[in-house]
């Protein structure tokens, strides 16, 4: 029997009418994800700011919007979406300064830490900001796909997941990396997280250890963790971003199995990044042949697309709820920093021979 993968959802619904987008940031992400999406969406972007006005300038001049002069000036901009494309430590000093009630969409993580997490939550709270973090794997037309199929039934009960990444990152293309405490799980793995809880729900615990490697002069770029959901369920990650060997053993995938079919994602992106490979959503029922998703886009830019459209959307009053609105989001913060808690503890100890 045929699995119909032609009816699956892979993309948000756009907003009717999409406000000005204000851009606080002129990092590469900018460049490489959000201003392609706003464009491929045909969202209108209201021009960027940065703390380095050349960067801001010339980002403006390749994607034909103004550089704003001051971050007071930007803000000023009339029924604007702000989009903080900033360090993690910079999002509670610009929140502090955004118009009560604004629609706000923060580059992750959500802090540096929970304590942060916990502060951003607590201004969004007190400013009635309509806030959500750009956990923007769950907004890929191959989560969005995942996400139907698990809806449908097709899996039935989920019973094992797991994330498997054997990849060489360039780090050298992300030197603010370098010097912070808190590097992988942070920034990486954390999309991850994240999407497990959007599939899974709250996990009720996590056994996890990151570390660094000689190669690199980052805290740590590898990552295993297992995460206690719901009974019955394994869910782990295995994550190595320092294979030096070629592509012939190069993997990034996230498998999905339950009682009844499995699906399983190849993370084209992340196979040399930052050109990578396709992204790949192959899906089987018990009984069945694997059937390959067509899907209609790629992590990068499409799911920014995702994020924006469900930010403006509820701001608007067409979407009910921010998916991955700050309330949310600090679930997920609170799993990150569970997960380098159990890092920095000892293991369960083996016992010496008698």
């Amino acid at each position: 029997m045929s699995i119909p993968v032609s009816e699956l959802r892979q993309s948000w619904p756009r907003p009717s009418t999409p406000r000005p987008i204000v851009i606080i940031g002129a990092g590469g992400i900018v460049t490489d994800a959000h201003l392609p999406a706003y464009r491929l969406a045909g969202f209108p972007v209201a021009g960027v700011f940065d703390l380095n006005a050349d960067r801001a300038r010339e980002v403006a001049a390749k994607w034909d919007t103004v550089a704003f002069a001051t971050l007071d000036d930007a803000i000023a901009t009339p029924g604007a979406v702000y989009d903080l494309a900033l360090p993690p430590a910079a999002h509670l000093d610009v929140l502090q300064q955004l118009p009560d009630g604004a629609a706000v969409l923060l580059q992750k993580p959500m802090g540096r830490d929970l304590a942060e997490a916990t502060a951003i939550l607590e201004l969004c709270r007190a400013r009635k900001l309509r806030a959500a973090v750009n956990f923007q794997l769950r907004f890929s037309p191959m989560f969005l796909a995942l996400a139907d199929a698990i809806e449908r039934g097709w899996l039935g009960d989920i019973v094992d997941v797991e994330v498997h990444l054997n990849i060489m990152t360039p780090w050298q293309l992300f030197p603010f990396l370098k010097g912070m405490p808190r590097v992988e799980i942070a920034v990486h793995s954390i999309h991850y997280l994240d999407t497990l809880r959007a599939l899974l729900g709250n996990p009720v615990g996590v056994h996890a250890r990151t570390v660094g490697h000689p190669g690199t002069e980052l805290a740590q770029t590898r990552t295993t963790a297992i995460m206690d959901f719901a009974a019955g369920q394994r869910v782990a990650m295995s994550i190595n971003h320092n294979h030096d060997f070629g592509r012939r053993f190069q993997e990034a995938n996230f498998r999905v199995e339950g009682n009844s079919g499995a699906a399983q994602v190849k993370f084209g992106l992340l196979l040399g990044y930052p050109t990578g490979e396709p992204d790949e959503l192959w899906i089987t029922r018990r009984g069945d042949d694997w059937t390959a998703v067509p899907l209609s886009g790629t992590w990068f830019p499409h799911a920014f697309i995702g994020t924006m459209s469900n930010v403006q959307r509820f701001a608007a009053g067409g979407d009910d709820r921010l998916l991955t609105g700050v309330e949310d989001a600090w679930h997920t913060m609170a799993l990150v920093e569970a997960a380098f808690e159990s890092s920095a503890l000892p293991a369960h100890p083996v016992r010496s021979a008698p």
